[in-house]
C-alpha cells in the first residue's frame, strides 16, 4: 500500500555547527620555585662528594635563616659524572664532578633576587630553573574554561543570527582540547650590581582553555 504523505511527516535532518571556544586569564604568580645548584670537581670521587655535600649544606643553612621552612626545600637530582681528557688519541680519567641539585618553593615573590644572591655567596654555583606558579592552578582553568564555553555559544548564536537559522542552544558534542601547562613569561636574571639584589622578572601567567562545541540548527 502506498501512503504519499509520510515523506511529508518525515522532520528534516537536522545540521550540525562546529565552534571553537577560546578563553585565556592572566593571571600575577603568587608561587615560586627556584632551583640551586651545587656542583664540585676533584680528582678524587670521595673529596668530590665531600665538598659538595659541605657546600650544599651550606647553602640549605642560609635559606633556613632567611625564613624558608625545611619542608620547601627539597632535593631535585644529585648526579656523578666521571670527567675525561683526550691525549693522543687516549682518554684518560680527569676527575669527577658532583651536581647536587635542589627546590626552594616559595610565596616571597619580591624575595626571589635575595634569595638566589645568598644562596650563591653560601656556595650555590648554579641556578638552573626560576619557575612562577599560581596557587590552585584547577581553579583558574576552570574559570577559562566557563569562558570558553559561553564564547563558543555566542559565536555559534551571531553565526545563525546572520544566516537566519533556528540555533538550538543546547550542544550536541563538547571537545575539550589538550590543555598545556601555564604560559610563564620568562624570567631574565643578570649580575647583581653592587649592593643590590638580583633583579627577576615574575612577568604574568596565562591560563588558556578551548573548545569545540557542535551545535544543531
Amino acid at each position: 500500500m502506498y501512503y504519499p504523505y509520510i515523506q511529508q511527516l518525515t522532520p528534516p535532518k537536522r545540521r550540525v555547527m562546529t565552534v571553537t571556544g577560546i578563553s585565556s586569564l592572566s593571571l600575577a604568580p603568587d608561587t615560586v620555585q627556584i632551583r640551586l645548584e651545587v656542583s664540585t670537581e676533584n680528582t678524587e670521587l670521595q673529596k668530590a662528594q665531600q665538598e659538595n655535600a659541605q657546600a650544599m649544606n651550606q647553602v640549605i643553612e642560609s635559606l633556613l635563616q632567611l625564613g624558608i621552612v625545611r619542608e620547601d626545600i627539597q632535593t631535585a637530582s644529585y648526579t656523578v659524572f666521571p670527567q675525561y681528557d683526550f691525549v693522543e688519541g687516549k682518554q684518560l680519567l680527569r676527575g669527577y664532578e658532583v651536581t647536587n641539585a635542589i627546590n626552594v618553593t616559595m610565596k616571597a615573590i619580591d624575595q626571589v633576587g635575595n634569595v638566589i644572591d645568598v644562596a650563591v655567596q653560601n656556595g650555590a654555583n648554579r641556578i638552573s630553573n626560576v619557575q612562577f606558579t599560581v596557587e590552585h592552578e584547577q581553579l583558574h582553568y576552570q574559570q577559562a574554561l566557563s569562558l570558553a564555553l559561553k564564547d563558543a555559544l555566542a559565536k555559534a548564536q551571531t553565526m545563525a543570527k546572520t544566516m537566519q537559522l533556528p540555533l538550538d542552544p543546547t550542544p550536541i558534542n563538547i571537545v575539550e582540547e589538550y590543555k598545556s601547562e601555564p604560559v610563564v613569561a620568562a624570567p631574565r636574571m643578570f649580575a647583581a650590581a653592587a649592593n643590590n639584589s638580583t633583579p627577576i622578572e615574575q612577568g604574568q601567567i596565562m591560563i588558556r582553555a578551548t573548545v569545540n562545541v557542535q551545535f544543531q540548527y
